[in-house]
């Protein structure tokens, strides 16, 4: 593949080097300025930017008829715009907030344990996720989905950012170091706790989920998740 790389962080940098290794072409590597991206001579493009540059980027390929998946977080309140765009160009995009595929068994697990806990009510879930000290956005994207997935399959109407509410679901952010991401949810009751964890070793997993969502995009029209790449594969 001929592959557009925006945002040349640690991900990206990451993600080159494993595009490079299995014989892929890096063509472009942007950063932040994206108004002279060469998209003719992409096939797809890979967007781990920052919350300010992604919905430009996103809509720029598009429009620019080059399927892109992209992993930024924090700035989705803008995704049903980008989703009309891409539906409108008759585009191919696909966004995750987490392109590893251990953390996508973990959103399985995540909702089938929910479903199991929410007929006992006298447990409480909380979450509570750590990341690097370089992370923009708290809590993390990974954190926001699972929130929301355990809110959609219980008694629970939201989540906050740690809350005493008892119908909402409490959620606090850490970020020291180096650590790649952890996210720990944990239902607990006066007699005994419950707990699944997911712990990232490295960052190498996201980006070899990243580039096989990019590899699978190609040529498709639509708009996706990770789950349809794990579904097809």
């Amino acid at each position: 593949m001929r592959i557009g790389l925006f945002g040349y962080g640690k991900m990206g940098q990451l993600i080159g080097k494993l595009a490079t290794d299995q014989g892929h072409e890096i063509v472009a590597r942007i950063d932040i300025d994206s108004a002279l991206a060469p998209y003719a001579s992409m096939d797809v493009a890979i967007d781990f930017s920052t919350p300010e540059a992604a919905f430009d980027i996103v809509k720029g390929c598009l429009e620019n008829g080059v399927p892109v998946i992209s992993g930024t977080t924090g700035w989705l309140d803008r995704r049903s715009e980008i989703e009309a765009i891409c539906n409108k160009n008759k585009g191919g995009f696909l966004y995750a907030s987490n392109f590893s595929l251990g953390v996508n068994l973990f959103f399985k697990l995540n909702k089938d344990l929910t479903k199991m806990m929410d007929k006992h009510s006298h447990y409480r879930v909380r979450m509570h996720e750590t990341h690097h000290e370089n992370k923009l956005d708290a809590p993390s994207g990974t954190a926001i989905r699972l929130a929301h997935d355990i809110a959609d399959n219980s008694r629970y109407t939201g989540w906050s950012m740690d809350s005493k509410d008892p119908e909402m679901i409490s959620v606090t952010s850490t970020r020291e170091g180096k650590v790649p991401g952890t996210h720990e949810i944990l239902w607990e009751s006066a007699d005994d706790a419950i707990q699944i964890t997911h712990t990232a070793h490295s960052r190498m997993g996201f980006a070899a989920g990243a580039l096989l969502a990019a590899k699978w995009i190609v040529g498709k029209k639509g708009l996706f998740s990770m789950q349809d790449v794990l579904e097809d594969g």
